[in-house]
């Protein structure tokens, strides 16, 4: 997925809900016409917020004099692709098990609440790193993440004290991993990059900067 076309994947994944909710409501027989209304209206909420993440994505960052951008990265996307990914059989599954077999109502509103439950999430995340940047400058170190507003944590160089890096299991089978930036004044200067591309180069590159 393309951290850059947040309109058009919102589209990709709303629109199938949009089209199941209208053949619910208009195209069949078997359950009533009002069940197709809370799945277009959820596939209208995923087109409209990407939308809205796709006007807001954020620009470049603003520098002061003679601030120089060292080192830019966005949380990987494989996060949300994974989410996304589990999700969607579960869904699919949910519809074989509505309209070709006859079990219990049980088993598929259990995989319809798993899958919806593991898509949305997938979406959000993938919302979330668009919205998430990460800069090492010649003078600090932010992370920045806006939606309804603008959030930004960030350290000063001159006060930074500890860099580290951590990797879960998996994290480390997938390349992936997180970079911690602290002051050693307390949680109040403190950035955490999460789902991070090889860790380690952009950890040694903050370190270089502290050094330098």
């Amino acid at each position: 997925m393309a951290r850059g076309l947040p309109a058009l994947w919102s589209a990709v994944f709303g629109l199938p809900f949009v089209g199941a909710g209208a053949w619910l409501y208009l195209g069949q027989e078997q359950y009533p016409p009002v069940v197709g209304l809370p799945f277009a209206a959820f596939g209208l909420f995923i087109i409209t917020v990407g939308v809205y993440v796709h006007l807001i994505s954020p620009g470049e960052l603003r520098t002061n004099g003679d601030e120089a951008i060292v080192a830019k990265r966005h949380p990987t996307q494989r996060v949300a692709t994974a989410k996304i990914g589990l999700g969607l059989p579960l869904l699919i599954v949910t519809v074989y098990l509505l309209y070709f077999t006859y079990v219990p109502y049980l088993y598929p509103t259990f995989t319809l609440i798993i899958g919806l439950y593991l898509f949305s999430v997938g979406v959000y995340t993938y919302w979330t790193n668009t919205l998430t940047t990460y800069y090492v400058t010649t003078e600090r170190v932010l992370k920045e993440y806006r939606f309804l507003s603008l959030v930004r944590q960030e350290v000063p160089r001159t006060k930074i004290r500890g860099v580290q890096e951590r990797k879960s299991f998996l994290e480390t089978v997938a390349g992936l991993g997180n970079v911690l930036v602290a002051s050693g004044q307390g949680r109040s200067l403190e950035v955490q990059m999460r789902n991070i591309q090889r860790p380690e180069e952009f950890a040694d590159e903050i370190r270089d900067l502290v050094t330098e």
